[in-house]
């Protein structure tokens, strides 16, 4: 577990009575969750349970039904208030697949969101941010130029995260970061998240499945399940759980046991 000072009363992200629907399904029927300013808290649950749709709600790709999304101290589910711009500076996402751009060079994705969001840095300024931030993720300058299509699917990820960390937020969001990832490479991207947080200072939220990431990079663990956030913990505290729904999903149980 990473070692960071919490202020429990200190809350970067709210999310209250959090309700979303797609047409006639529901897929967050009353999600409440306090996310603190330094953590890393990490979402699990089943794939398809709705974990990806909490995050695109944090940074504002998608609006509630009902309930409330405030980020550090500003609520940004009321579109009357929300200023896209500026909330979204103070975050940088990994996509499940990276979501690169594929016409551009690492170098060149890298400093796409430089080139939109601060139109007064010089050419020589930019490119020395790229090189500052493949270093943070431990890649030579050399590897700039890149194509995506050269990459593998860690480096991809890696890159990806490059461009995250571009406009140096203050949150960090991870959607399925070591899915597709061979054991050793998801080592990897676990250890560069620790190393997010530890160099930058972020505030991080990790949506996986997969428990052996969870376990390594978490400070606190939430379950969603039907549409709820069922519990909420340290890593040790999930592991004791005594609830049968988190306690079949971290073993990895087909049924839980009083129905075995």
């Amino acid at each position: 577990m990473p070692n960071v000072k919490i202020n429990p009363d200190d809350v970067m992200i709210k999310l209250r009575g959090l309700k979303k629907n797609f047409g006639s399904q529901s897929v967050l029927s009353d999600v409440n969750l306090d996310i603190r300013r330094g953590e890393t808290m990490v979402i699990i649950g089943q794939s398809g349970v709705g974990k990806s749709v909490i995050l695109k709600h944090m940074i504002g790709l998608l609006q509630p039904d009902e309930g409330e999304v405030a980020v550090d101290g500003v609520t940004i589910s009321t579109a009357k208030y929300f200023d896209t711009r500026t909330i979204r500076k103070k975050m940088g996402m990994l996509f499940q697949m990276g979501a690169l751009f594929d016409s551009m060079d690492t170098g060149e994705n890298i400093a796409f969101a430089l080139r939109e969001h601060h139109p007064e840095l010089s050419e020589a300024e930019i490119q020395q941010q790229v090189t500052d931030k493949l270093k943070i993720i431990n890649l030579v300058p050399e590897f700039r130029t890149k194509m995506p299509s050269e990459l593998s699917g860690g480096m991809r990820k890696r890159v990806a995260l490059a461009r995250a960390i571009a406009l140096s937020p203050e949150i960090l969001l991870y959607d399925e970061p070591t899915t597709g990832l061979d054991p050793i490479t998801s080592d990897v991207i676990n250890d560069l998240i620790l190393e997010m947080q530890s160099k930058l200072g972020v505030t991080s939220v990790v949506v996986t499945h997969d428990m052996v990431s969870a376990f390594k990079v978490a400070d606190r663990i939430a379950m969603l399940y039907k549409g709820r956030i069922i519990e909420v913990g340290s890593v040790e505290e999930i592991k004791k759980t005594t609830n049968p729904f988190v306690k079949q999903f971290i073993t990895g149980q087909r049924k839980i046991d009083s129905e075995n």
